[in-house]
């Protein structure tokens, strides 16, 4: 029992990692682009909350409907005034320009916050403590929220994208933006849009961490690790399979906790590796055409 356990606690984790991954995972399958400022813009989401939450006096439910609008704005902002013109510049350029947009954004919050940890565990009660014992199993009230939240939106988002005219002129920018334009589908607007709702659902993701466990202004990074991680498990660019991966990576985690609480970020490290050697294999390449 002690191992389903784990796996279960595994699962409930995973739905945060696929969560963080997956407005990552949309900006690549839009852009082909690996935000590296992904990590900080949900920590700074989540900040935003706290600030909310504590300073304010908001409920963290309010406060976090009232920055997700800010969210929207703050991605299209940036897609339209930074993005945009870092994608002409070639595949390296997106890179750089997201890497130094981390970097301005966690000195920013060194600056206002300093460097203390953060959580909103103390304003939102027994939703962060709180858990159901059913037999010898541990259901958490927050990492079952978690996980409904992460399949709500990534299976949202999955339903917009193959069934919805936004989702269609998405995935049309992404094969080919230039014959997308010619039939009246403005990359440029798609893409702000797909940013926008990168940023939003990092928002979200970031404020579930900051009542989960704790931030601080250098929070970004390590989450952007297994976001992107959760995005290669499970297949680049693909909302569903960003699910799964995250999903794997949360549960290789907590049984190599299981083993030796040493051995669980190592056991999320290993799984993804050896997903790399098995997909970019020699043999499973496919030669260019």
């Amino acid at each position: 029992m002690t191992w389903v356990n784990a796996v279960l606690q595994g699962i409930f984790l995973g739905g945060l990692y696929a969560l963080f991954a997956c407005g990552l995972s949309l900006m690549f399958g839009v852009m082909r682009i690996i935000n590296l400022a992904h990590g900080d813009l949900a920590v700074l989401g989540a900040f935003v909350v706290w600030w909310a939450a504590t300073s304010l006096g908001a409920p963290p439910a309010p406060a976090l409907i009232g920055a997700l609008p800010l969210a929207l704005a703050l991605g299209y902002l940036l897609q339209v005034t930074v993005l945009t013109r870092s994608l002409r510049g070639g595949e390296l350029t997106p890179l750089l320009t997201t890497f130094g947009l981390a970097i301005v954004i966690q000195n920013a919050l060194l600056l206002i916050f300093s460097p203390d940890v953060r959580s909103l565990a103390t304003v939102t009660g027994s939703l962060s403590t709180g858990s159901w014992q059913i037999g010898g199993l541990t259901v958490p009230y927050l990492g079952l929220l978690i996980l409904i939240v992460a399949t709500g939106v990534l299976g949202g988002l999955h339903l917009v994208l193959e069934r919805t005219g936004f989702g269609r002129e998405m995935r049309a920018a992404a094969q080919d933006p230039d014959t997308a334009a010619l039939v009246g589908v403005p990359a440029t607007a798609v893409y702000a849009r797909a940013t926008a709702i990168a940023v939003a659902t990092a928002t979200l993701a970031g404020t579930f961490l900051a009542v989960h466990s704790t931030i601080d202004p250098a929070s970004g990074p390590t989450q952007l690790i297994f976001a992107f991680e959760a995005v290669v498990i499970g297949g680049l660019g693909s909302l569903r399979g960003t699910l799964i991966g995250g999903l794997v990576l949360g549960v290789a985690q907590t049984i190599g906790a299981q083993i030796d609480p040493q051995y669980s970020i190592l056991a999320g490290h290993l799984v993804f590796l050896i997903v790399l050697l098995v997909r970019f294999s020699p043999g499973r390449l496919v030669p260019a055409a």
